[in-house]
């Protein structure tokens, strides 16, 4: 869930001495007369505005500004620690927000500096997402069912958050300016005003907020819905019928299609809106509205799931992931060209600024096309830009400032007999680690390692004032000298406390306590404690006289040992010896952390049940015993990073909260949510025409998110086909010629089944043409003329003979049947269409319709199409 409080979002100025954990940040030039890369500085403010997009670089983790005209990537900026990590980027001409969906970490950037203005933190993974129009910005959480404005220059909410049920979807904005979110679970779609951010006159996060301007029911409760943003309104395909609504203004247009389980872009400009099915690879077009709306369809090459089709300047684009092409069709569904990426993988599609964008965020390449069609190939990965090999630029650019350590903080001097104790606290490392400390006093100079941060000076003078200076070294250089305070060494010093005991708490905190010193006389003002660990002793903290001192949570690290030791020291400033022996060694920890990628799935194979699966939680110290899984009130408790509930209804989106468990309690809760199956449908049953013995079955089908079964039902006999074989068009084969057949298609999943009404078609029928040659093998000219003999019955027997059948005659073939071989051999003079001597005779019979139905030997008919033994038994029945 996401903490959209104002407490909860932080904003980081950035300066120029600041942006120490960006790389190679490089702003744009701004003065007047400069050229880089052949842009001026105008250029480059006008590819700031102008047909420009920013798109994201997985395997590098940068940004990259791609310059729609040019076709050139003109600005690179690496983002820290999303290197491989997934993100959402949503941009307008004056802002940019990155959402990191492996951190949930969301940061927005201003384009024109590259610097970071502001930060904020949501949960991991899919479900949440940021929408971007002019100076509007919009957090949205699916699952929760609650949209936030926010300002986007500082991700500061604006106004209080609209709620909606949990579930919803949609989230992008129309030409108007007008947000819109769909609600499956009541069948609406919703429009939503921004109220003006600060930046425009807004109070930023004053009461002023959202407002809901026009909700409108376009489906039937708990449909699934697909949503699209027009120019001016909302297209809704509802996915479980395959209606699509579309809302332009004040008219609302229903119109039905066979798109069931189809989906939508997130927008669609101008008029027309494509709805795909991604399995069958279906594309239906719809343009128009009202009276004069036009549906088109066709099926995109190729096998396996598409993403939604995209419309753009007269064409079709559609992103086959998996083979690392673009699609680019006509209306009609004409193949026009295909665009190859390199590297199969996830494709992004967005039409901006005039241009279709299409990213491969995976690989180096992208494409631009422009509203002529004309497509441009980009190397998102040149050298020769932005935050590959920096040009030499003035320093107006924003770089990481590496530099020597400045001084050491909280310098404590304490005094003993003849000898002084000095701590202090880290140095600021200003971007490079620290190496050593140089401390300084009495003539002496010694070098300290990083992580020991004390040091007992001895040998000194009771009586006399001394002061000590301590210094960082980096790989820089040295820093500048800090001083102690000063301090005289004498023998009136206190003991040091005794039973010195550790106790790290449950909330992340360590409670170290002992019993009082004797102050020898004098007065005890403080306790000072030291923290030891591996190759580490360092100041931790000081207890202002009490015998006990709590370390803050985070002060240590969770997970690695750490004993104490305890310093006295008086109201002279005079300091014991350290306690002796240290304490007993502690691992600090607390709750671990939450889950990470959290997602939940339908249940694909029983009813009512949803699956929940995450990466494991961060220890924090302690390991983790178990993880607790809630929804509706119910709980369990798995060990594994993954789990399974049922009991719920049919198609319910189910929300379920994940929290990990450690020795100090439950960790933060993350949240998302799973649709159990729903009732599986099948539509649009249909056939193309029939060959002889084939024919290509077509349908729709959800399989409501379930494992289904389907068969096709033929004759009353079922065959189990792939479900997903109709959309393109099932080839039903082992048919026979001028044969009737009667079909339906059942599917059937966990939650119930469903069929077609039963529909019929009848095969093609198969002619043959009665053939010989013209002489025997006595050169008889009048063999022919006598005809080939039909018989009653698959043989040669004079008594059975109904007549001759003459060459060229046509008869339709009715059957086969195998008998004895006719008039074959010696003076017969063969078909040699049919025939070859080095094959031998055949004894198979055509029943044909002569003298009723009778026998002609095959060898002397010659079938339309499938002419081989093999040919004849396959498409014709037997007899």
């Amino acid at each position: 869930m996401v903490d959209l409080s104002p407490s909860a979002i932080s904003r980081k100025a950035r300066t120029k001495g600041g942006v120490v954990t960006i790389v190679t940040v490089l702003s744009l030039v701004a003065a007047m007369g400069l050229t880089w890369l052949g842009l001026s500085v105008n250029d480059h403010v006008a590819a700031n505005y102008d047909s420009s997009m920013w798109m994201w670089s997985t395997v590098q983790g940068e940004l990259a500004r791609v310059n729609g005209l040019t076709g050139r990537v003109d600005t690179r900026q690496a983002v820290p620690n999303a290197k491989t990590h997934a993100v959402q980027l949503s941009q307008s001409d004056r802002y940019l927000i990155l959402r990191d969906l492996s951190t949930g970490k969301v940061n927005a950037f201003d384009p024109a500096t590259l610097a970071i203005t502001s930060t904020m933190d949501t949960q991991q993974g899919l479900g949440i997402t940021i929408a971007l129009h002019n100076d509007a910005a919009f957090v949205i959480d699916a699952a929760q069912g609650m949209v936030r404005q926010l300002d986007p220059a500082t991700l500061q909410p604006i106004g209080e958050p609209l709620r909606f049920p949990p579930g919803i979807t949609g989230g992008a904005f129309d030409g108007k300016g007008r947000l819109w979110i769909a609600v499956p679970s009541e069948g609406t779609v919703t429009a939503i005003t921004p109220a003006p951010s600060a930046n425009k006159g807004g109070q930023g996060g004053g009461a002023a907020g959202p407002s809901q301007v026009r909700t409108d029911p376009v489906a039937e409760p708990w449909h699934d819905l697909s949503l699209s943003a027009l120019d001016d309104g909302v297209a809704i395909l509802d996915q479980t019928n395959g209606k699509l609504s579309t809302l332009r203004g004040d008219k609302l247009t229903v119109i039905t299609t066979d798109a069931a389980g189809g989906e939508l872009p997130a927008r669609s400009d101008g008029d027309v809106v494509p709805v795909t099915v991604v399995e069958g690879r279906h594309v239906y077009v719809i343009s128009g509205s009202g009276s004069e709306v036009k549906v088109t369809d066709f099926t995109v090459p190729g096998e396996g799931k598409l993403q939604p089709a995209v419309a753009w300047a007269g064409r079709i684009y559609v992103a086959d992931d998996a083979t690392g092409k673009v699609y680019s069709l006509d209306r009609d569904g004409k193949l026009v060209s295909t665009i190859n990426f390199k590297v199969p993988g996830a494709l992004q599609l967005e039409v901006r600024e005039n241009h279709l964008f299409i990213n491969s965020p995976g690989s180096s390449t992208a494409h631009v096309i422009n509203d002529k069609n004309v497509d441009k190939e980009v190397d998102k990965f040149r050298l020769e830009i932005v935050g590959g090999e920096p040009p030499v630029v003035p320093q107006i650019e924003q770089k990481p400032i590496i530099t020597k350590p400045s001084a050491p903080r909280n310098i404590k001097a304490a005094a003993g007999d003849n000898q002084a104790t000095v701590t202090w606290g880290k140095a600021p490392d200003n971007g490079s680690k620290i190496i050593k400390y140089i401390v300084s006093g009495n003539g002496q100079t010694v070098e300290v390692g990083a992580n020991q941060r004390s040091y007992v000076f001895t040998g000194l003078i009771n009586g006399t004032e001394y002061e000590f200076l301590v210094k960082a070294v980096n790989g820089q250089g040295e820093g500048p000298n800090g001083k102690s305070n000063k301090v005289i060494p004498t023998r009136d010093v206190p003991d040091p406390p005794t039973d010195v005991k550790a106790e790290a708490k449950a909330d992340g905190t360590v409670e170290v306590t002992w019993t009082a010193a004797n102050g020898q006389g004098r007065k005890i003002i403080r306790y000072e404690v030291t923290g030891i660990s591996a190759g580490a002793a360092a100041p931790i903290g000081a207890s202002n006289g009490e015998n006990r001192l709590v370390i803050p949570d985070k002060e240590l690290p969770y997970g690695t040992q750490v004993a104490f030791t305890v310093v006295t020291v008086n109201d002279i400033g005079a300091g014991s010896k350290a306690s002796a022996p240290v304490s007993n060694s502690v691992v600090p920890y607390n709750k671990p952390s939450a889950v990470v990628n959290l997602r939940g799935e339908t249940l694909t194979t029983a009813p009512g049940a949803v699956r929940v699966v995450w990466q494991a939680a961060t220890e924090n110290g302690r390991p983790i015993t178990g993880y607790k899984v809630t929804a509706k009130g119910r709980s369990v408790t798995v060990t594994g990073t993954s789990a399974t509930m049922n009991g719920f209804g049919v198609g319910e989106i189910v929300s379920l909260d994940v929290v990990a468990i450690n020795a100090a309690g439950e960790g933060p809760k993350t949240t998302t949510s799973a649709r159990t199956v729903m009732p599986p449908t099948v539509s649009g049953l249909g056939n193309d025409t029939p060959d002889y013995h084939q024919v290509s079955i077509n349908f729709a089908i959800t399989d409501g998110g379930g494992a289904a079964t389907c068969d096709l039902v033929v004759n009353d006999s079922a065959r189990g086909i792939p479900c997903g074989a109709g959309a393109g068009g099932y080839l039903l084969t082992g048919l026979y010629a001028h044969q009737g057949y009667r079909y339906y298609v059942k599917i059937t999943n966990p939650a119930g089944s469903a069929q077609t009404p039963e529909r019929s078609l009848t095969t093609k029928v198969m002619n043959g043409k009665v053939t010989c040659i013209n002489t025997n093998a006595h050169g008889d000219p009048t063999y022919c003329n006598d005809g080939i003999g039909v018989y009653r019955n698959p043989r040669q027997q004079s008594g059975e003979s109904e007549g001759s059948a003459y060459n060229g005659q046509r008869y339709e073939a009715l059957c086969w049947a195998d008998g004895l071989p006719g008039n074959q051999s010696g003076d017969a003079v063969l078909n040699p269409v049919q025939y070859n001597a080095a094959h031998g005779s055949s004894a198979l019979w055509i029943k044909i319709p002569f003298s009723g139905e009778n026998y002609i030997p095959w060898i002397w008919f010659n079938l339309d199409a499938y002419d081989s033994e093999s040919g004849v038994r396959a498409t014709l029945r037997k007899c």
